[in-house]
């Protein structure tokens, strides 16, 4: 079988990974807003829709030769997973996140996310508003850990939800599109 028909025979990976970016983004800054306490749901999420959905997303990408799907979707998965790890700490011997490293880690996201918007900007509009709100999100977070604004932290949660609202725009876009083989939700 050649590589064109085996990228052809796989499905579209990028709804399943938006999903799990969005409906895990929206979750968390559901608590960063200060609406829901940080829990078990928001772990669980993370780890399951977050974590792995996102990775298995990004494999897929892979697959298909699409190299901004499969760095996005893969990196932010093992995103999901490193911030499960900050949290619950599993490592006797080494001191919980402080909130200069997760300045830090947050603000290198922020990087991250800023360079991969740039990417967006050969795809959709739908796409550019995701990696946008989501570059603002990390910035505005790393913030809110250097100078412990909590009015900061509230902001980053309203842009997250945003976010994460956007993502699923998105993914419900491309599948709804998809099936009806035209434009019903514009991207």
């Amino acid at each position: 079988m050649s590589t064109q028909s085996n990228q052809a025979s796989i499905a579209n990976p990028a709804p399943l990974g938006l999903l799990g970016f969005g409906m895990t983004t929206c979750l968390l800054n559901l608590h960063n807003a200060g609406f829901i306490p940080l829990s078990i749901v928001i772990v669980a999420m993370g780890f399951a829709l977050g974590g792995a959905a996102q990775i298995i997303a990004g494999i897929m990408e892979f697959k298909k030769n699409n190299t901004f799907g499969a760095t996005a979707f893969t990196a932010y998965g093992f995103f999901w997973w490193s911030l499960i790890l900050i949290w619950i700490n599993p490592f006797s011997g080494i001191s919980t996140a402080d909130t200069s490293s997760m300045g830090f880690y947050l603000g290198l996201w922020g990087i991250f996310t800023a360079f991969m918007f740039i990417g967006t900007l050969k795809h959709n509009r739908a796409s550019q508003v995701v990696f946008g709100s989501l570059t603002i999100l990390f910035f505005l977070l790393s913030a809110a850990n250097f100078t412990g604004s909590e009015g900061i932290h509230t902001l980053a949660g309203y842009v997250g939800i945003f976010c994460g609202l956007s993502a699923l725009y998105n993914a419900f876009g491309q599948i709804i599109n998809q099936e009806f083989g035209k434009t019903i939700m514009p991207l």
